[in-house]
C-alpha cells in the first residue's frame, strides 16, 4: 500500500505523505518510501522537491505510536535509525528540498521539516517535540538540527 502521492512537473517533484487517517504519522512503510523517494534524487531532471502532507490537520504528527507500540527494543532502534536515514537523505539532498507545513508537525514531522532546506508554514502550523516533555530525546535528529537552525539560546527556550 502506497502511503506517499508523488506529483512532478518537469522539475519540480511533489512529495505529499498521505495518511490523513493518522494525521500523516510515520510508519515503517512510509519512511522506506521516503527512503526510496530521495535515495534516487540526484539521476534525473528534478530540480527541486516540495514536502508536505495530505489534508489540511497535520504536515506529520510523529511517528506512528499504533506501530512504535508494538516494537521490541531492537525493532524500535531499527525504527529509529531509518528515520535517521531518511532526514539524513533530506538534509544532503543534491537539489533544495522545501517543507510545506500546515497543520501539526510534531515529533518526527518536526524532525524532517528541520532537515529541509526551506520552511514554508501556514499560520496554522504547530512545530513541537512531544518526546522532551517525556524525558526522550526526538529520534530522526531533531535536537542537533534545531540547535544549528536557532542557535542554542533559542533551542533551549523550544
Amino acid at each position: 500500500m502506497k502511503t506517499l502521492r508523488i506529483d512532478r512537473t518537469e522539475t519540480v517533484l511533489t512529495v505529499t505523505i498521505d495518511r490523513p487517517d493518522t494525521c500523516n504519522a510515520l510508519s515503517d512503510v512510509v519512511l522506506r518510501e521516503l527512503v526510496d523517494v530521495f535515495g534516487k534524487l540526484g539521476h534525473g531532471e528534478v530540480r527541486g522537491v516540495i514536502l508536505t502532507g495530505a489534508g489540511d490537520r497535520a504536515f506529520v504528527a510523529g511517528a506512528d505510536i499504533a506501530v512504535m507500540a508494538g516494537l521490541s527494543v531492537s525493532a524500535g532502534a531499527a525504527f529509529c535509525r531509518l528515520g535517521q536515514e531518511v532526514t539524513e537523505l533530506i538534509e544532503s539532498a543534491p537539489v533544495p528540498v522545501i517543507a510545506a507545513v500546515n497543520g501539526y508537525a510534531l515529533g518526527g514531522g518536526c524532525d524532517l521539516v528541520l532537515a529541509c532546506d526551506y520552511i514554508l508554514a501556514t499560520e496554522t502550523a504547530t512545530f513541537g517535540q512531544p518526546a522532551v516533555s517525556l524525558g526522550l530525546i526526538p529520534g530522526f535528529g531533531g535536537c542537533v538540527r534545531l540547535l544549528q537552525r536557532v542557535g542554542p539560546g533559542r533551542a533551549k527556550e523550544l
